[in-house]
This record gives structure tokens, sequence and C-alpha cells, in this order.
């Protein structure tokens, strides 16, 4: 009898549902948070969302809100500011700001555009005519065929490719912009990714900027903004690209984009839809141009240099020319170039011709523009910023913001460095961890994982960099916590991290209608020495499942 209760009571302990099914709270269960915070509408909205998550087990939320303008606390901003720090503390949930970005450089920028990482544009050639030097246009460069008027059935002369032509792409003699033709794209579900895309290889001059454009016109496409330009270089890596905000259903319009042909003799040059479900559009005049003095940068690091195409002398901003300022710097390359007016007493001869070299800000996908993270002015900024949120909100914990950095490397600031764009970055990184810890000692600072993950985007090539961002793990303080995202590398990215000491969560849920995702993190957090929490990230406020995650994670059985 002894021995059945001994044996009664083991299995009891070790082998009951509640013993071997229970898996670990973790004790940061957060919720991410975009807003502008500027109304009272939004404040509203936010309170509505931090009083959820807290009724639900959550007990962090990471604001999102720019922070900017901290100085004035008249501000409506300010304000909403000091009242949703008090409604989290009645409601238990600790505010934890995203603050410092690279890669999203839109809070430097709205300080100094000329901030801007700095790509190199080299021996772009004006001529001088009547006291102004204008941009003499390479006639090599172009599209052959843009127009689509030479072609056999549904073939278009000189395109490396256009998909599934005569299923997905017909040459169309009804619907045209320009000539007697244009290119019709339809019945995406026959291409099993839903492509449908004309592509062209154009022939460059190395460190140039161009501007690609072509009319377009919609009926009923879908999803929407699928149609994309995108220029990419012979070996299939990015030298430009623009997610198109086009309407469904719309008449002909002119689309363009920008990109600087970097090291490249050679672009292939694609318009056209990715992904798409349904509906039809036409792309017709399909042009390629060098633009010349756009969106130049003046700062330190980013030097203008105008000489002689003959001779080589270096000519005088100010003495020999006037000072070249790009006064848009809106970072599109849809205007006209810039021109240079020639100083009265000038060594610069009418008629002469010029080869000027100056470095551009330029946006990628949806507008982003990246910052550089060598100019010193940067770290100025951003240490004014950090100052305020401690004087306003004192918080324990941080979340920097640099994920998705596009661009570096490139301009004279990084360059004379001569550093790798891993020790750059890790170098920006423990610059802004040093902010920190000199206003809180005792501050947690976490960090979006992607550019410190080398299952991510700590790779060599990526994007606009000039430079490998691998290893760059190895230049940040151990004690930071990293904030792992990438789903599909879920598993890979959280051993790496734990394997190199640091303490780690989980950036989940991403707007999709169920949590299989956020499940599928807390499966490999739990795996995880290290792990510390986990949170519902959203990027398009859906919060239609944040108490459905709370309970999910305060609860777990």
């Amino acid at each position: 009898m002894k021995i059945f209760l001994f044996l009664f009571v083991i299995f009891s302990v070790f082998f009951s549902p509640a013993a071997y099914c229970e898996a670990e709270v973790y004790p940061y269960r957060w919720v991410f948070v975009i807003s502008r915070l500027d109304t009272k509408k939004e404040f509203d909205r936010v309170s509505d969302i931090v009083k959820t998550a807290s009724e639900h087990g959550v007990n962090g939320v990471v604001l999102s809100a720019n922070f900017r303008n901290l100085d004035q606390p008249e501000s409506e901003y300010v304000k909403n500011l000091l009242k949703l720090k008090e409604f989290c503390v009645q409601n238990r949930m600790e505010l934890i700001p995203q603050i410092f970005s690279a890669g999203y450089g839109g809070y430097v920028l709205s300080i100094n555009k000329n901030l801007a990482e700095g790509i190199p544009v080299k021996g772009v050639v004006y001529e001088v005519r009547d006291g102004m030097a204008r941009l003499e246009t390479d006639p090599s460069v172009g599209f052959k065929n843009g127009g689509f008027e030479e072609y056999t059935e549904n073939k278009a002369k000189y395109y490396s490719f256009h998909d599934q032509p005569g299923t997905v792409s017909f040459i169309d003699d009804t619907e045209f912009m320009e000539g007697k033709v244009s290119m019709r794209f339809e019945n995406f579900t026959a291409n099993p990714h839903g492509h449908g895309r004309v592509m062209q290889e154009i022939k460059l001059k190395p460190f140039r900027s161009y501007s690609v454009s072509c009319q377009v016109k919609t009926s009923g496409l879908k999803p929407k903004n699928c149609f994309n330009i995108s220029a990419l270089s012979s070996e299939g890596k990015p030298l430009g690209s623009c997610k198109i905000n086009i309407k469904e259903t719309a008449g002909w319009q002119k689309i363009s984009f920008g990109f600087n042909s970097r090291n490249e003799e050679l672009a292939r040059i694609y318009a056209g839809v990715w992904e798409a479900k349904e509906g039809k559009f036409w792309v017709d005049n399909l042009r390629i141009e060098e633009t010349g003095l756009l969106n130049i940068l003046r700062r330190p690091g980013a030097p203008v240099t105008v000489k002689s195409e003959q001779t080589g002398r270096i000519y005088e901003e100010g003495k020999d020319y006037r000072q070249i300022a790009d006064k848009v710097l809106d970072f599109k390359i849809n205007r006209k170039p810039l021109e240079i007016k020639i100083s009265k007493e000038s060594r610069i001869a009418d008629g002469e011709r010029l080869l000027v070299d100056y470095f551009q800000g330029i946006s990628v996908n949806d507008g982003q523009v990246s910052i550089c993270m060598s100019e010193p002015e940067v770290y100025e900024i951003w240490k004014k910023q950090a100052e305020g949120i401690h004087k306003l909100l004192a918080p324990d914990k941080y979340l920097l913001s640099m994920d998705e950095i596009r661009a570096g490397g490139s301009c004279q600031a990084c360059k004379d460095r001569k550093l790798s764009m891993a020790e750059i970055l890790g170098d920006c990184i423990t610059k802004q961890y040093k902010m920190i810890k000199q206003l809180n000692p005792e501050a947690e600072i976490f960090i979006w994982s992607d550019m410190l993950d080398p299952n991510h985007n700590a790779v060599n090539n990526y994007y606009m960099v000039d430079g490998d961002y691998s290893g760059s793990w190895k230049y940040i303080p151990k004690d930071m916590r990293i904030m792992c995202w990438y789903y599909d590398k879920r598993k890979e990215s959280l051993k790496f991290f734990s394997g190199e000491g640091f303490k780690t969560a989980a950036g989940a849920y991403y707007d999709g209608d169920d949590l299989k995702n956020p499940k599928g993190w807390l499966d490999e957090l739990d795996k995880t020495k290290g792990a510390l929490g986990i949170m519902y990230t959203t990027w398009k406020n859906k919060y239609d499942l944040l108490a459905d995650f709370g309970e999910l994670t305060f609860k777990r059985k």
C-alpha cells in the first residue's frame, strides 16, 4: 500500500497535465502602436488600445510617435503624451518609446534633409552657354521600342521578356497613349505568381542618376498598389524601386521613379505587377533619361566638385560659380535638373564642358530615405531627442528603431572612416545605447533584429548599401535585447542570438486573420534560452485580435 501511494504521488507531480503542459508566461507581453498622438481622437484611439491590452494580460505598449518638438509643453502632442503616460500607469501598462531610426530618417530629415545618406554621382557633363551651365544628357542611353511599335503578333522587339505573350501580355492596337499600340496585361491568375511585367536591359554610365517613366492605364486592377517599377543590376541587385500608388481604375497617367546606377553599366528595368489578382492595365511610352543635379546634398561628408573636362582644373564654388543647392530636396527624380550659374569673375569660359561630382539623396520603395550614420550632427539631434523623452516620460525601457537601413557607406563621411558597414552600424548603435544609459543607467534597451541577423539583413550587398553588414552583431553591447521579427527564420534567429549571449523577444502577428504567427513564435521562444517576451506587432493599426493575443500569452496552458 505504501509503495502504491508513493508511486501515485510521483506520478501526480511529474505527469499531471498541469505540470507537463503549462508553458512559460513571459514577463514582457507588449503591444506595438504607431500614432502621431496630435489630436484628441488619436489619444482616444491609443488609450482604447492600452485599456484592451491591459484587460487581457498585456503589460507594455511600445509607442512609435516620432517624438519631435518635445520642448513645446503647450502643444497638443506633448499634452497627449503626458496624458498617455498617466493613463498607462493607471492601467498597469509600461510605456516604452521607440526611438532613433537610421533606415527611416523622417525625424532627422525634418530637421536637416542634407543628413540623408549620399549616393555618389560622378562625371556628369554640363556645358556652359551664356553664363549658365546645363546638363548634357548621354544620347546613347534609352529604351528601344519604348512604345512597343515594333512587334510580331504579341511579342515586342528588344525586350528581354514580357510575361506570357498572348496569355498575360498582349499588343493592343485599340488603346494607346502615343503611336499606334500599347501593351496590355490581364489574366494574372494564369501566371503562378500573379506577375504581369515587361523588362528591358539598358546600358548605362556608372554613378549616374536616371529617371524612368511610362504611361499607365488601369481597369479594375487588384490588389491595390501592386504596380511597380524597378531597376536591378545584371546580377539582380536592387538599384532602385518604387511602389506606385495607382488607382484600380484610372485613365492614362505618367508614372516615374529615379535611381542611381552606382558602379553598374547595365540595368534591368521592370514595369508591371507582382501578385496581381484581377483586372487589367496598359503600359506605353517607356523612357529613361539622365537627370543631372537633383537632390544634391550639402554637408561636410558630401562634397561637390566642378572641374574642366579638358584641363581637369577644379573650379571654386562662390568664385567661379554660384552656390549649388536643391531648395526642393524631396528625394524624388521627377523634376528638371538644376543649372549652374557662372559668376561674372569666373575662370570658366563660355562653351566649356564641365564635369560635376556630387552626392545625391534618393528614396526607395514608398519614399524611404536612410540617413548617414557618420555625420556628427545626426547624433546631436538624437541626443536632444533622447533628453526630451527622458524628461517627459523617464522610461525604463526603449526600443531602438534601427531596422531596414537600405543605404549607407557611400558618402565621403563614411568612406573617410575606413570602417566596414558592420562596424559603422555597430558604432552607431553603441552611441545610441550610451546616450540612453547616460540618462538612465538602469535602462533596458531593445533593438529590432534584422540589421544584426545573418539570417535576415546583416548581409553583403543589401539594397543601396556600399559595403557589408555581416558581423554587425559583434559591435554592440551584449546586454542589449534583440527583438526578432522574421517569422520564417524565427528558429534560426532566436537560436543565433541566444548562442551569441543576447536575450531575445519576438515581434509577432503582422496583420493576419488569426494567431498562427504568435503561436509559432511562442513555440520557438519556449525552446530559447534567455527569451523575455513577445509583442503584438501591427503595421496597419489592426487590433482585432489583441484581446485574444493577450489571453494566449498570459494564460498559457
